[in-house]
Formats: C-alpha cells, structure tokens, sequence
C-alpha cells in the first residue's frame, strides 16, 4: 500500500517538526503499528481455522523465535489469541528493540522470498501489497520515524547517517548483490550486523576482509596474477599498477592511495587484528563507523573503476 503524504505531514514539515537525528534505542508505538500493519498487508490474514500459507508463514515466524529463545511460547503471548498471525504480531508490539527487530527481519525475509516466488500467491491469501511495495514501506516508515534502520538483502541494517546510506551504503549493497561478489556481500552484510549490535572489533574485522575480497575477486576477473597470501596493502598496489587508478590522473588519485594503503588495513591492523597486551583495546562506536563508512567508499569506487576498464 502507498505511503501518502498527508496534509499535517506537510504542515509539520514546514515547521520543521521532522526528525533530525535518527535513533537506535527504540521503535515507537506509531511506527510499531506502522509496520504490523505492512507485514499483514504482505503476507495476508491468517485464518483462524484453516491451512492457508499465511497461517503457515506465521506460524513458521512463531516456532523460529520460540526456538532460537529456547522458550515454549512468547512472552507476551495470550493463551486467548487464536491465530499465529495475532501471538506474532502482539509479541512485537510488546518486544523489546532487539526482538521487535527480529520479527521484522523474519517476516520481511518470508516476504522478500517465499512470497516473491508465488506468483498465484495474492490471489489466495488476501494480500495487499507485493514484496517490493513493502519493503519500501518499511524503510520510508523506519525514516518518517527518524528510527535508524532499514532492510536491504534479506538483513537489517543500522542507518546512522541518511546521506551516507543513500550514497554509499545502499549502491555498495547492490553492487555486492551479485554472484560474483558473493563472499564479499556476506562480509560487508557482517559488518553492517555486528556493528548494530556493537561488537566493532568484528565489525573492524569483517570490513578488512570485505574490502580484500573485492579487490582479489577484481583482479582474478582481470586475470591480474597474485601470491595467495597477498595482503591487503599488495592488492592495492596491484590494482595501482595496472591502473585501475587512472594513471593519468596521479596527482589527484596520490591521496587516495595514501587512503587505501593506511585507512582499513592500519584501523584493523592496529585496533583488532593483534593481540591486546596488557591494556584493554576498545574500538569505539564512531571508529567502527567511520571504518564501515570507508570500507563501503573504496569497495564502492574500486567496483565502478574495474566496470569503467571492461
């Protein structure tokens, strides 16, 4: 269903009453109803008695999260509700952010699979929009909310900046979204997982691998010849030397090999990939941001060059 643009968001625009931080700490009860009301729509009503497949969509939401909880039931769950659909869905609304946040990548991966894949699937269950039409809800209502998340490939990702995640973030995304960058899609993904969930010395990890899959994959597809224990530092100046940096443009592309060489690899290299001695290394929010950040700027740029030179 489309998102309209209502009279009082308008006016409220104008008054500039719009978010301008987003948030990580909380989904908003409006916003929580916002996004029940998306997956029904997506996956359709479920029956009270019957086998349809949104009953079985549901119930399949409802015996993943019992599981991987190690619970019998949910929570919140009322021994009153009849249908998976309604133990679901008034779990979330109750949840916690982390739990809210699991329902909603559970269901929208079902939505942006399974339910992708019927195509008689609509005409069946009652459904009012097409995956595609609720992925984009969901991701308008999480920035109307000014709630710093969004789903992109199967996976919630965090949003701490909305310029960043449109110009970098997002293209990196869909570029890695191929075969051929498979591992490298995987690895930024992780990334983008442990830093929402604050674990940056992962986060720091799986960007430096990130990074070095996409050059190693760029120079197996040149038939560029290279060690197999090449590092990070000897990827780049093969992709240096055979121009992938445009060679005529030296001066201007001197600092961004001064960045390729020292930004991820010394982040990594300094912060998490030794030993700790005897003080504790912490790796702050902002540094695994800003690692995230550069390591999607490079892969992104070093895509569009090897494109440019086919």
């Amino acid at each position: 269903m489309a998102v309209y643009d209502l009279y009082s968001k308008k006016q409220k625009r104008l008054r500039g009453e719009v978010p301008q931080t987003v948030i990580h700490d909380d989904l908003p009860r409006k916003l929580r109803k916002q996004i029940s009301e998306v997956i029904s729509d997506a996956i359709g009503e479920a029956e009270i008695a019957g086998r349809s497949m949104a009953n079985s969509h549901y119930y399949n939401i409802y015996k993943i999260l019992c599981r991987e909880y190690g619970v019998d039931r949910l929570k919140t769950e009322n021994r009153m509700v009849l249908t998976f659909q309604m133990k679901v869905l008034d779990f979330f609304e109750e949840a916690d952010i982390d739990e809210a946040l699991d329902v909603v990548q559970l269901s929208f991966q079902i939505i942006n699979t399974e339910i992708r894949n019927q195509t008689d699937y609509k005409q069946t269950n009652r459904i009012k929009s097409s995956p595609d039409e609720a992925v984009e809800e969901l991701n308008t209502r999480f920035r109307e909310s000014g709630v710093g998340f969004q789903f992109e490939r199967n996976e919630i990702i965090r949003v701490d900046s909305t310029y960043i995640y449109k110009e970098v973030t997002k293209p990196v995304i869909n570029l890695l979204y191929n075969d051929k960058f498979q591992g490298a899609n995987e690895e930024f993904m992780a990334a983008h997982e442990h830093y929402k969930h604050k674990k940056n010395k992962e986060c720091l990890n799986e960007c430096l691998k990130a990074f070095e899959s996409v050059m190693k994959i760029i120079c197996l597809d040149k038939k560029w010849e290279f060690q197999q224990n090449i590092t990070a530092n000897g990827l780049i100046d093969l992709c240096l030397k055979n121009s992938l940096i445009p060679t005529n443009m030296s001066n201007q592309f001197s600092s961004i090999r001064s960045l390729l060489e020292t930004g991820i690899p010394s982040i990594r290299n300094k912060f998490s990939g030794h030993g700790q001695g005897k003080s504790k290394v912490i790796v702050s929010d902002s540094l695994a941001r800003y690692a995230l950040n550069l390591t999607g700027t490079n892969i992104l740029f070093l895509i569009e060059q090897s494109e440019l030179k086919d």
